[in-house]
């Protein structure tokens, strides 16, 4: 080993943290998961929950506590990215893993590899249970944002309700468990008592605690049913929130109006009339058209829509306005985008700008400080990544209609170790479904129910 390579062995070794570096909150979540085989941590962003469920499966390993295989779900990006990075990054975590991600090939040789835990993206559950059916060797399922598992109707949720009885711990970890509503708590913690609190289907539970409109689109609690929810639940959970346990750095959020040409506005208003024209056919405006006519609106205050195959541009005034934060800022941007058809024109004014990679060379340079714009959707880097040492500034470039991939995402920057005050622009087209948009996720309003809200004025002409 060369000099060089030693004294950068020697400062690794004193840059890693101990055991005793951890927070007596965090010692406290250590002890939650060690002492309840089938729990949850909701935990805001930024506590520690990868580590802390580390630390708890070495204790456990080191205790011979820990039987079997471990199996850790995740988004793809943090799968690839977080855990093993994390683990690193700790002098008393010893635990072996293996990456079970990309080509099936690769995942069928990693999970052969003898190791403590195995990392897989979440998309790939249904392949994983019916490649083992009756012999899944996992005793213990880790699922990292669990919230992604709030449908009972998607497959990851089914493939995994199937090996539940052969599972001896599972715990939940996410720092929003209910980002739509309570609604979002019943499959996660159907994962964890097979309905033993909630009752043993969705439906018993809305009959149970909720009261749905007249065509059963919409529903909101009954009087006294968060309370019995949440008492119900509390012996499974722990919650903890990032300001009463950490000092976080400063935040700024700026909203930047983006005024359309006279030829953008005519524009807008055209499509948006024969959008909604085309809805209100419809007796009922349901979720789904809902859902369908606000991001052809996002799409439209963006700048671009998708027309068959390609889009068509309809204004570049985010682009420019985009521009002139650039210009005035001398440090690197995070930038959050909606559509392809935003990335697409985002890299062709901006050719120095870089997108997340699927293994996380592209954040390991940004974080040295060695990117200065980087796009990203909302969805794909909302969850786990680390990113506050590469920059401190947000730029919205489109809105999304999700409160949950809102917050993460700002969490990516605004989060502990963020050494300077953090700012983020929203970039909103005046008189657009932007405004609205806005004004859901600055009250923390953003439902169904205020998205349909928000589209029958619009349809009725109020807006």
């Amino acid at each position: 080993m060369s000099s060089t390579q030693l004294r950068l062995a020697r400062l690794c070794l004193i840059l890693m943290r101990t055991r005793k570096d951890l927070h007596t909150y965090q010692n406290r979540a250590v002890s939650f998961i060690q002492d309840k085989p089938r729990c949850a941590l909701f935990l805001d962003m930024g506590l520690g929950k990868t580590i802390s469920t580390l630390t708890a499966l070495q204790d456990l390993k080191g205790n011979d506590l820990l039987h079997g295989k471990t199996l850790v779900i995740a988004p793809l990006r943090v799968a690839n990215t977080v855990w093993e990075t994390e683990a690193s990054k700790w002098s008393h975590i010893n635990l072996t893993f293996s990456l079970c991600t990309g080509a099936a090939s690769k995942r069928e040789k990693a999970l052969e590899d003898q190791a403590d835990v195995y990392i897989i993206n979440r998309e790939n559950i249904p392949w994983l249970v019916k490649r083992y059916g009756t012999r899944w060797p996992f005793n213990n399922v880790i699922i990292d944002e669990s919230s992604s598992f709030k449908s009972p109707r998607s497959q990851r949720f089914k493939s995994l309700k199937k090996i539940l009885h052969k599972t001896e711990r599972m715990v939940l970890l996410t720092g929003t468990p209910s980002p739509n509503g309570m609604l979002d708590l019943w499959s996660q913690i159907f994962l964890l008592d097979s309905g033993a609190c909630l009752g043993r289907t969705m439906t018993r539970y809305k009959d149970r605690f909720f009261i749905s409109d007249y065509h059963g689109f919409n529903f909101t609690l009954k009087g006294g049913a968060e309370f019995h929810i949440q008492k119900l639940i509390s012996p499974l959970i722990l919650s903890m929130q990032a300001s009463d346990y950490l000092k976080m750095p400063e935040r700024i959020d700026n909203i930047i109006p983006v005024s359309l040409s006279k030829k953008a506005q005519r524009q807008y208003k055209e499509l948006q009339t024969e959008f909604i024209l085309e809805i209100s056919k419809a007796e009922v405006v349901t979720a789904v058209n809902a859902a369908v006519l606000a991001g052809k609106l996002l799409q439209l205050a963006n700048g671009a829509i998708y027309l068959d195959e390609s889009f068509q541009l309809i204004h570049d005034h985010k682009l420019d306005a985009l521009a002139e934060i650039i210009e005035s800022s001398d440090q690197p941007i995070l930038v959050a985008y909606n559509f392809k058809s935003d990335l697409e024109r985002l890299l062709d004014r901006f050719p120095t700008g870089q997108q997340l990679d699927k293994y996380g060379e592209v954040i390991t340079r940004w974080n040295e400080g060695k990117v200065p714009l980087l796009f990203c959707h909302p969805q794909s880097a909302g969850h786990g990544l680390n990113l506050q040492n590469g920059g401190s500034t947000i730029v919205w470039f489109g809105l999304c209609w999700s409160l949950e991939y809102y917050q993460q995402f700002n969490a990516r920057l605004h989060r502990q170790g963020q050494r300077e005050t953090v700012i983020i622009h929203h970039l909103v087209a005046t008189g657009t479904i932007d405004e609205i948009v806005m004004e859901a996720l600055t009250s923390k309003n953003i439902s169904q129910n205020q998205l349909l809200v928000g589209l029958k004025d619009l349809i009725s002409n109020k807006y």
